[in-house]
Protein backbone atom coordinates (compact mmCIF):
# COMPACT_ATOMS: atom_id res chain seq x y z
CA UNK A 1 0.00 0.00 0.00
CA UNK A 2 1.67 3.51 -0.93
CA UNK A 3 2.47 5.85 1.54
CA UNK A 4 0.61 8.99 1.38
CA UNK A 5 1.59 10.91 4.89
CA UNK A 6 4.34 14.23 3.79
CA UNK A 7 3.88 13.24 -0.11
CA UNK A 8 3.11 15.78 -2.35
CA UNK A 9 0.15 15.22 -4.31
CA UNK A 10 -1.63 17.38 -7.19
CA UNK A 11 -5.07 16.20 -7.68
CA UNK A 12 -5.80 17.62 -11.43
CA UNK A 13 -9.56 18.56 -11.86
CA UNK A 14 -12.08 20.02 -8.93
CA UNK A 15 -14.95 17.86 -9.44
CA UNK A 16 -16.99 15.65 -7.30
CA UNK A 17 -14.52 13.04 -7.56
CA UNK A 18 -11.19 15.62 -7.59
CA UNK A 19 -12.32 17.12 -4.06
CA UNK A 20 -13.01 14.08 -2.49
CA UNK A 21 -9.47 13.04 -3.35
CA UNK A 22 -8.15 16.11 -2.49
CA UNK A 23 -10.00 15.84 1.08
CA UNK A 24 -9.01 12.06 1.77
CA UNK A 25 -5.38 12.88 0.44
CA UNK A 26 -5.00 15.50 3.55
CA UNK A 27 -6.96 13.61 5.93
CA UNK A 28 -3.67 10.36 5.26
CA UNK A 29 -1.48 13.52 5.58
CA UNK A 30 -0.21 14.23 2.46
CA UNK A 31 0.83 17.87 1.44
CA UNK A 32 -2.09 18.59 -1.31
CA UNK A 33 -2.54 21.05 -3.74
CA UNK A 34 -5.21 21.01 -6.46
CA UNK A 35 -5.23 22.60 -9.92
CA UNK A 36 -8.35 23.38 -12.00
CA UNK A 37 -8.67 25.77 -15.62
CA UNK A 38 -11.65 27.16 -14.25
CA UNK A 39 -11.46 30.22 -13.03
CA UNK A 40 -11.45 31.32 -8.87
CA UNK A 41 -15.39 32.98 -9.05
CA UNK A 42 -16.40 29.47 -10.46
CA UNK A 43 -15.05 27.41 -7.80
CA UNK A 44 -16.04 29.50 -5.17
CA UNK A 45 -18.20 27.01 -3.94
CA UNK A 46 -15.07 24.52 -3.50
CA UNK A 47 -12.15 26.53 -2.44
CA UNK A 48 -13.63 27.76 0.87
CA UNK A 49 -13.64 24.34 2.26
CA UNK A 50 -10.39 22.97 0.26
CA UNK A 51 -8.12 26.34 1.93
CA UNK A 52 -9.80 25.25 5.30
CA UNK A 53 -8.19 22.17 5.26
CA UNK A 54 -4.13 23.42 3.99
CA UNK A 55 -4.91 22.06 0.61
CA UNK A 56 -3.34 24.86 -1.64
CA UNK A 57 -5.78 25.64 -4.79
CA UNK A 58 -4.25 26.87 -8.36
CA UNK A 59 -7.27 27.81 -10.29
CA UNK A 60 -7.16 29.49 -13.97
CA UNK A 61 -5.25 27.37 -15.39
CA UNK A 62 -2.60 24.67 -14.78
CA UNK A 63 1.45 25.63 -13.76
CA UNK A 64 4.04 23.56 -15.77
CA UNK A 65 5.98 23.94 -12.67
CA UNK A 66 3.02 23.23 -10.22
CA UNK A 67 2.96 19.80 -11.94
CA UNK A 68 6.64 18.91 -11.76
CA UNK A 69 7.20 19.58 -8.11
CA UNK A 70 5.00 16.58 -6.94
CA UNK A 71 5.33 13.02 -5.68
CA UNK A 72 2.09 11.65 -7.31
CA UNK A 73 -0.83 13.15 -9.71
CA UNK A 74 -4.25 12.28 -9.08
CA UNK A 75 -6.35 12.85 -12.50
CA UNK A 76 -10.14 13.60 -12.65
CA UNK A 77 -11.91 11.48 -15.25
CA UNK A 78 -13.05 14.91 -16.86
CA UNK A 79 -9.15 15.54 -17.64
CA UNK A 80 -7.93 14.11 -20.65
CA UNK A 81 -4.47 12.38 -19.87
CA UNK A 82 -3.19 13.94 -23.12
CA UNK A 83 -3.25 17.31 -21.31
CA UNK A 84 0.19 19.16 -22.34
CA UNK A 85 1.18 19.40 -18.56
CA UNK A 86 -0.13 15.54 -17.78
CA UNK A 87 2.47 14.19 -20.30
CA UNK A 88 5.02 16.57 -19.52
CA UNK A 89 4.52 15.30 -15.95
CA UNK A 90 5.07 12.00 -17.19
CA UNK A 91 7.65 12.72 -19.33
CA UNK A 92 9.62 13.99 -15.73
CA UNK A 93 8.67 10.35 -14.81
CA UNK A 94 5.74 11.78 -12.01
CA UNK A 95 3.58 9.07 -11.17
CA UNK A 96 -0.38 9.75 -13.06
CA UNK A 97 -3.25 8.08 -11.56
CA UNK A 98 -7.08 8.42 -11.31
CA UNK A 99 -9.39 8.43 -8.46
CA UNK A 100 -10.35 4.97 -9.02
CA UNK A 101 -6.89 3.99 -9.11
CA UNK A 102 -6.29 5.87 -6.14
CA UNK A 103 -9.32 4.52 -4.08
CA UNK A 104 -8.41 0.87 -5.64
CA UNK A 105 -5.16 0.61 -3.38
CA UNK A 106 -6.84 1.57 -0.04
CA UNK A 107 -10.11 0.08 -0.16
CA UNK A 108 -10.84 -3.34 1.55
CA UNK A 109 -12.95 -5.62 0.60
CA UNK A 110 -14.33 -7.28 -2.63
CA UNK A 111 -15.28 -5.17 -5.84
CA UNK A 112 -17.90 -6.05 -8.65
CA UNK A 113 -16.95 -3.38 -11.51
CA UNK A 114 -19.52 -2.94 -14.31
CA UNK A 115 -18.83 -1.00 -17.22
CA UNK A 116 -19.93 -0.45 -20.93
CA UNK A 117 -21.45 2.28 -23.02
CA UNK A 118 -25.45 1.74 -21.74
CA UNK A 119 -26.68 0.50 -18.51
CA UNK A 120 -23.75 0.98 -16.36
CA UNK A 121 -26.18 2.85 -13.67
CA UNK A 122 -28.86 0.65 -13.50
CA UNK A 123 -27.18 -2.57 -13.73
CA UNK A 124 -24.76 -0.94 -10.79
CA UNK A 125 -27.58 0.08 -8.85
CA UNK A 126 -29.62 -3.55 -9.08
CA UNK A 127 -26.50 -5.38 -8.07
CA UNK A 128 -26.30 -3.23 -5.05
CA UNK A 129 -29.90 -3.96 -4.46
CA UNK A 130 -29.19 -7.56 -4.80
CA UNK A 131 -26.08 -7.94 -2.71
CA UNK A 132 -28.25 -5.86 -0.01
CA UNK A 133 -31.48 -7.88 -0.33
CA UNK A 134 -28.87 -11.05 0.44
CA UNK A 135 -27.62 -9.43 3.86
CA UNK A 136 -24.14 -8.95 2.35
CA UNK A 137 -22.40 -5.46 3.21
CA UNK A 138 -22.35 -3.37 0.66
CA UNK A 139 -21.35 -0.02 -0.52
CA UNK A 140 -22.29 1.52 -3.59
CA UNK A 141 -20.33 4.10 -5.83
CA UNK A 142 -18.13 5.38 -8.81
CA UNK A 143 -19.86 6.66 -11.94
CA UNK A 144 -22.86 6.79 -10.71
CA UNK A 145 -22.78 10.30 -8.80
CA UNK A 146 -20.02 8.90 -5.27
CA UNK A 147 -16.46 9.12 -5.95
CA UNK A 148 -14.91 5.55 -4.75
CA UNK A 149 -12.78 7.41 -2.01
CA UNK A 150 -15.61 7.90 0.01
CA UNK A 151 -15.85 4.16 0.52
CA UNK A 152 -12.66 3.42 1.86
CA UNK A 153 -12.94 4.70 5.53
CA UNK A 154 -16.30 2.56 5.42
CA UNK A 155 -15.10 -1.24 3.81
CA UNK A 156 -14.20 -4.47 5.50
CA UNK A 157 -12.51 -7.07 4.79
CA UNK A 158 -16.01 -8.24 4.16
CA UNK A 159 -17.44 -5.31 2.11
CA UNK A 160 -18.57 -5.84 -1.08
CA UNK A 161 -17.75 -2.09 -3.37
CA UNK A 162 -20.03 -2.64 -6.25
CA UNK A 163 -18.40 0.24 -8.77
CA UNK A 164 -19.75 1.84 -12.13
CA UNK A 165 -16.76 2.68 -14.04
CA UNK A 166 -16.43 4.81 -17.18
CA UNK A 167 -13.57 5.06 -19.53
CA UNK A 168 -12.29 8.09 -18.44
CA UNK A 169 -11.78 6.67 -14.94
CA UNK A 170 -10.44 2.98 -16.28
CA UNK A 171 -7.71 4.53 -18.71
CA UNK A 172 -5.56 5.74 -15.45
CA UNK A 173 -5.96 2.35 -13.77
CA UNK A 174 -3.28 0.16 -13.23
CA UNK A 175 -3.44 -2.10 -9.94
CA UNK A 176 -7.46 -1.90 -10.07
CA UNK A 177 -8.53 -5.42 -9.36
CA UNK A 178 -12.26 -6.38 -9.39
CA UNK A 179 -12.98 -9.75 -8.02
CA UNK A 180 -15.73 -9.63 -10.76
CA UNK A 181 -16.01 -7.22 -13.35
CA UNK A 182 -18.66 -6.76 -16.14
CA UNK A 183 -18.68 -5.17 -19.91
CA UNK A 184 -22.31 -4.93 -20.45
CA UNK A 185 -21.87 -3.71 -23.99
CA UNK A 186 -19.47 -1.70 -26.15
CA UNK A 187 -20.73 0.56 -28.95
CA UNK A 188 -19.13 4.20 -30.00
CA UNK A 189 -19.14 6.84 -27.38
CA UNK A 190 -16.75 9.30 -25.92
CA UNK A 191 -14.47 9.68 -29.24
CA UNK A 192 -14.27 13.14 -29.06
CA UNK A 193 -12.09 11.75 -26.21
CA UNK A 194 -10.11 8.85 -27.06
CA UNK A 195 -9.83 9.63 -30.81
CA UNK A 196 -11.42 6.03 -31.92
CA UNK A 197 -14.02 3.39 -30.86
CA UNK A 198 -10.77 1.32 -30.69
CA UNK A 199 -8.92 3.23 -28.07
CA UNK A 200 -12.22 3.60 -26.24
CA UNK A 201 -13.09 -0.20 -26.06
CA UNK A 202 -9.51 -0.72 -24.85
CA UNK A 203 -9.97 1.33 -22.16
CA UNK A 204 -13.12 -0.28 -20.99
CA UNK A 205 -11.08 -3.42 -21.34
CA UNK A 206 -8.84 -2.47 -18.34
CA UNK A 207 -11.25 -3.40 -16.69
CA UNK A 208 -10.21 -6.78 -16.42
CA UNK A 209 -6.11 -6.08 -17.00
CA UNK A 210 -5.65 -6.71 -12.89
CA UNK A 211 -7.64 -9.86 -13.38
CA UNK A 212 -6.51 -13.55 -12.66
CA UNK A 213 -7.90 -17.19 -12.65
CA UNK A 214 -9.29 -16.52 -9.42
CA UNK A 215 -11.71 -14.12 -10.37
CA UNK A 216 -14.39 -13.89 -13.27
CA UNK A 217 -15.56 -11.52 -15.78
CA UNK A 218 -18.99 -11.15 -17.27
CA UNK A 219 -19.29 -10.55 -21.15
CA UNK A 220 -22.44 -9.75 -23.35
CA UNK A 221 -22.33 -12.65 -25.78
CA UNK A 222 -25.40 -10.05 -27.62
CA UNK A 223 -22.91 -7.14 -28.61
CA UNK A 224 -19.65 -7.87 -30.68
CA UNK A 225 -17.10 -5.95 -29.62
CA UNK A 226 -17.91 -6.75 -25.93
CA UNK A 227 -17.45 -10.27 -26.80
CA UNK A 228 -14.62 -9.89 -29.09
CA UNK A 229 -12.96 -8.90 -25.57
CA UNK A 230 -12.59 -12.59 -24.13
CA UNK A 231 -9.87 -13.28 -25.87
CA UNK A 232 -8.35 -11.02 -23.57
CA UNK A 233 -9.19 -11.76 -20.13
CA UNK A 234 -7.12 -13.74 -18.17
CA UNK A 235 -10.25 -14.37 -15.96
CA UNK A 236 -12.93 -17.07 -16.35
CA UNK A 237 -15.59 -15.31 -18.87
CA UNK A 238 -19.20 -16.12 -17.95
CA UNK A 239 -22.02 -14.86 -20.87
CA UNK A 240 -25.42 -12.99 -20.69
CA UNK A 241 -27.60 -13.57 -23.47
CA UNK A 242 -31.45 -12.33 -23.98
CA UNK A 243 -31.13 -14.38 -27.41
CA UNK A 244 -29.49 -17.83 -26.89
CA UNK A 245 -28.32 -19.96 -24.25
CA UNK A 246 -24.87 -20.15 -22.96
CA UNK A 247 -22.11 -22.27 -22.01
CA UNK A 248 -22.32 -20.45 -18.47
CA UNK A 249 -23.80 -17.14 -17.20
CA UNK A 250 -27.02 -16.18 -17.44
CA UNK A 251 -29.88 -15.97 -20.14
CA UNK A 252 -33.14 -15.97 -21.32
CA UNK A 253 -35.37 -19.39 -21.79
CA UNK A 254 -39.09 -20.17 -22.17
CA UNK A 255 -39.78 -16.42 -20.80
CA UNK A 256 -37.41 -17.17 -17.85
CA UNK A 257 -34.47 -15.91 -16.52
CA UNK A 258 -32.06 -18.46 -16.09
CA UNK A 259 -28.72 -19.51 -14.73
CA UNK A 260 -25.56 -22.01 -15.09
CA UNK A 261 -22.35 -21.86 -13.11
CA UNK A 262 -20.30 -24.15 -16.00
CA UNK A 263 -21.26 -25.92 -18.99
CA UNK A 264 -21.96 -29.53 -17.07
CA UNK A 265 -24.18 -27.90 -14.29
CA UNK A 266 -28.34 -27.72 -14.15
CA UNK A 267 -29.46 -24.60 -15.09
CA UNK A 268 -31.43 -22.49 -12.60
CA UNK A 269 -34.28 -20.59 -13.09
CA UNK A 270 -34.15 -17.12 -11.34
CA UNK A 271 -37.95 -15.48 -12.18
CA UNK A 272 -40.16 -14.92 -15.26
CA UNK A 273 -38.94 -11.77 -17.19
CA UNK A 274 -42.87 -10.56 -16.98
CA UNK A 275 -41.93 -10.20 -13.09
CA UNK A 276 -39.03 -7.46 -14.04
CA UNK A 277 -40.56 -4.28 -13.04
CA UNK A 278 -38.22 -1.86 -15.44
CA UNK A 279 -39.64 -0.95 -19.41
CA UNK A 280 -37.47 -1.88 -22.32
CA UNK A 281 -35.67 -4.75 -24.20
CA UNK A 282 -32.65 -3.21 -23.18
CA UNK A 283 -32.84 -3.45 -18.99
CA UNK A 284 -33.03 -7.61 -19.37
CA UNK A 285 -29.68 -7.44 -20.64
CA UNK A 286 -28.46 -5.18 -17.60
CA UNK A 287 -30.68 -7.29 -15.32
CA UNK A 288 -29.18 -10.28 -16.62
CA UNK A 289 -25.72 -9.03 -15.71
CA UNK A 290 -26.70 -8.26 -12.27
CA UNK A 291 -28.12 -11.58 -11.96
CA UNK A 292 -24.93 -13.85 -12.78
CA UNK A 293 -22.55 -11.33 -11.25
CA UNK A 294 -24.58 -11.43 -7.80
CA UNK A 295 -24.85 -15.05 -8.50
CA UNK A 296 -20.76 -15.35 -9.03
CA UNK A 297 -20.59 -13.12 -5.85
CA UNK A 298 -22.42 -16.33 -3.76
CA UNK A 299 -26.16 -14.78 -3.61
CA UNK A 300 -29.29 -17.09 -3.70
CA UNK A 301 -31.70 -17.08 -6.76
CA UNK A 302 -34.28 -16.42 -4.33
CA UNK A 303 -32.49 -13.14 -3.37
CA UNK A 304 -31.88 -12.20 -6.60
CA UNK A 305 -35.47 -12.96 -7.92
CA UNK A 306 -36.74 -10.67 -5.31
CA UNK A 307 -34.50 -7.66 -5.30
CA UNK A 308 -35.08 -7.58 -9.07
CA UNK A 309 -38.83 -8.14 -8.77
CA UNK A 310 -38.61 -4.55 -6.47
CA UNK A 311 -36.20 -2.60 -8.58
CA UNK A 312 -37.76 0.37 -10.25
CA UNK A 313 -36.16 2.78 -12.76
CA UNK A 314 -33.19 4.48 -11.52
CA UNK A 315 -33.48 8.71 -11.86
CA UNK A 316 -33.00 9.95 -15.35
CA UNK A 317 -32.90 6.59 -17.16
CA UNK A 318 -36.26 6.07 -18.66
CA UNK A 319 -37.89 7.76 -16.25
CA UNK A 320 -41.56 7.70 -16.39
CA UNK A 321 -42.21 11.42 -15.39
CA UNK A 322 -46.18 12.18 -16.03
CA UNK A 323 -49.44 11.60 -18.22
CA UNK A 324 -50.54 15.21 -19.33
CA UNK A 325 -54.01 15.08 -21.92
CA UNK A 326 -53.13 11.10 -22.85
CA UNK A 327 -49.59 12.11 -23.36
CA UNK A 328 -46.85 10.22 -21.24
CA UNK A 329 -43.74 12.09 -20.56
CA UNK A 330 -40.42 10.17 -19.92
CA UNK A 331 -36.97 11.17 -18.82
CA UNK A 332 -34.04 9.64 -20.21
CA UNK A 333 -31.39 12.39 -19.97
CA UNK A 334 -28.51 9.90 -19.57
CA UNK A 335 -29.25 8.63 -22.86
CA UNK A 336 -25.91 10.67 -24.19
CA UNK A 337 -24.93 8.78 -26.83
CA UNK A 338 -26.56 6.96 -29.96
CA UNK A 339 -26.74 3.81 -28.80
CA UNK A 340 -28.80 4.42 -25.87
CA UNK A 341 -30.77 6.55 -27.65
CA UNK A 342 -31.56 3.78 -29.76
CA UNK A 343 -32.67 1.31 -27.05
CA UNK A 344 -34.61 4.39 -25.62
CA UNK A 345 -36.69 4.56 -28.75
CA UNK A 346 -36.95 0.64 -28.80
CA UNK A 347 -38.61 0.48 -25.82
CA UNK A 348 -41.89 1.86 -27.41
CA UNK A 349 -43.94 0.80 -29.85
CA UNK A 350 -44.41 3.79 -31.61
CA UNK A 351 -46.17 7.24 -31.51
CA UNK A 352 -42.47 8.96 -30.31
CA UNK A 353 -42.12 12.60 -29.67
CA UNK A 354 -38.09 12.42 -29.45
CA UNK A 355 -35.71 15.68 -28.06
CA UNK A 356 -32.53 14.90 -29.21
CA UNK A 357 -29.53 17.06 -28.74
CA UNK A 358 -26.79 18.80 -26.77
CA UNK A 359 -22.80 18.33 -27.19
CA UNK A 360 -21.78 16.32 -30.05
CA UNK A 361 -19.74 13.39 -29.19
CA UNK A 362 -18.07 12.80 -32.45
CA UNK A 363 -20.05 9.96 -33.07
CA UNK A 364 -22.78 9.53 -36.06
CA UNK A 365 -26.80 10.25 -36.01
CA UNK A 366 -27.48 7.95 -39.06
CA UNK A 367 -27.63 4.85 -37.08
CA UNK A 368 -30.73 5.95 -35.57
CA UNK A 369 -32.61 6.44 -39.24
CA UNK A 370 -34.29 2.89 -39.28
CA UNK A 371 -35.85 2.79 -35.85
CA UNK A 372 -36.62 6.45 -35.74
CA UNK A 373 -38.40 5.94 -39.31
CA UNK A 374 -40.10 3.13 -37.84
CA UNK A 375 -41.22 4.71 -34.71
CA UNK A 376 -40.86 7.85 -33.83
CA UNK A 377 -43.64 10.85 -35.06
CA UNK A 378 -41.42 13.82 -34.81
CA UNK A 379 -37.99 15.02 -33.66
CA UNK A 380 -37.08 18.12 -31.65
CA UNK A 381 -33.88 19.10 -31.84
CA UNK A 382 -31.57 21.38 -28.76
CA UNK A 383 -28.74 22.33 -28.47
CA UNK A 384 -25.09 22.87 -30.47
CA UNK A 385 -25.64 19.42 -32.07
CA UNK A 386 -29.16 20.22 -33.42
CA UNK A 387 -27.34 21.21 -37.02
CA UNK A 388 -25.54 17.69 -37.48
CA UNK A 389 -28.62 16.08 -36.34
CA UNK A 390 -30.95 17.67 -38.53
CA UNK A 391 -28.39 17.34 -41.80
CA UNK A 392 -27.91 13.29 -41.14
CA UNK A 393 -31.87 12.86 -40.30
CA UNK A 394 -33.38 14.95 -42.84
CA UNK A 395 -36.02 13.35 -44.48
CA UNK A 396 -36.45 10.30 -41.87
CA UNK A 397 -38.99 12.49 -40.41
CA UNK A 398 -40.37 15.78 -39.73
CA UNK A 399 -37.98 17.74 -37.53
CA UNK A 400 -38.59 20.94 -35.61
CA UNK A 401 -35.47 23.21 -34.79
CA UNK A 402 -35.96 24.27 -30.99
CA UNK A 403 -32.63 25.42 -29.63
CA UNK A 404 -34.28 24.94 -25.71
CA UNK A 405 -35.06 21.80 -24.07
CA UNK A 406 -38.04 24.43 -22.95
CA UNK A 407 -39.30 25.30 -26.91
CA UNK A 408 -38.87 21.38 -27.23
CA UNK A 409 -41.15 20.29 -24.77
CA UNK A 410 -43.67 23.10 -25.42
CA UNK A 411 -43.51 21.71 -29.27
CA UNK A 412 -43.35 18.07 -28.65
CA UNK A 413 -46.78 18.75 -26.09
CA UNK A 414 -48.67 20.78 -28.39
CA UNK A 415 -48.00 18.17 -31.37
CA UNK A 416 -48.73 15.05 -29.55
CA UNK A 417 -51.95 13.18 -29.47
CA UNK A 418 -53.40 10.50 -26.58
CA UNK A 419 -51.59 7.68 -26.35
CA UNK A 420 -48.33 8.97 -27.70
CA UNK A 421 -45.36 9.14 -25.65
CA UNK A 422 -42.53 12.61 -25.76
CA UNK A 423 -39.29 11.21 -24.64
CA UNK A 424 -36.04 12.97 -24.05
CA UNK A 425 -33.01 10.37 -25.36
CA UNK A 426 -30.72 13.31 -26.84
CA UNK A 427 -28.02 11.25 -28.05
CA UNK A 428 -25.44 13.68 -26.73
CA UNK A 429 -23.58 14.84 -23.58
CA UNK A 430 -25.01 17.86 -21.87
CA UNK A 431 -22.12 20.29 -21.60
CA UNK A 432 -23.22 22.73 -23.89
CA UNK A 433 -26.19 23.77 -22.03
CA UNK A 434 -26.60 22.44 -18.41
CA UNK A 435 -23.96 21.10 -15.69
CA UNK A 436 -24.60 17.36 -16.07
CA UNK A 437 -27.19 15.17 -17.68
CA UNK A 438 -28.29 15.16 -13.99
CA UNK A 439 -28.96 19.02 -14.28
CA UNK A 440 -31.01 18.54 -17.72
CA UNK A 441 -32.80 15.69 -16.64
CA UNK A 442 -34.34 17.97 -13.85
CA UNK A 443 -34.95 20.62 -16.03
CA UNK A 444 -36.89 18.76 -18.00
CA UNK A 445 -39.11 17.22 -15.39
CA UNK A 446 -39.81 20.55 -13.73
CA UNK A 447 -41.05 21.67 -17.15
CA UNK A 448 -43.01 18.54 -17.82
CA UNK A 449 -44.40 19.81 -14.43
CA UNK A 450 -45.05 23.40 -15.19
CA UNK A 451 -46.44 22.00 -18.69
CA UNK A 452 -49.13 19.94 -16.49
CA UNK A 453 -49.92 22.65 -13.70
CA UNK A 454 -50.44 25.17 -17.01
CA UNK A 455 -53.10 23.06 -18.40
CA UNK A 456 -55.05 21.93 -15.15
CA UNK A 457 -55.28 26.17 -14.53
CA UNK A 458 -56.60 26.44 -18.08
CA UNK A 459 -59.11 23.66 -17.94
Amino acid sequence: MMELKGKKVLVVGLGKSGLAAALYLRRQGAQVTVSDVRSAEALAKEIPALIEEGISVEAGGHGLLTFRRQDLIVVSPGVPLETPELVQARNFGRPVIGELELAARFLKGKILAITGSNGKTTTTALAGEILKEAGLPTLVAGNIGVPVVGLIDESTADTWSVLEVSSFQLESTEQFHPKIAVILNITPDHLDRHGSFENYALAKERIFAAQDASDFAVLNADNARAAEAAARSHAPVFWISSSHAVAQGAWVENGNLVYRSAPDAATEIILPVAKIALKGGHNVENVLAAACAARLAGVRPDAIARAIENFKAVEHRLEYVATIDGVEYYNDSKATNVDATEKAVAAFAGGIHLILGGKDKGAPYSPLAALVRERVRAIYTIGAAAPKIEAELRGVVTIQSCETLANAVDAAAAAAKPGEVVVLAPACSSFDQFENYEQRGQVFKQLVSDLRDRKARNA
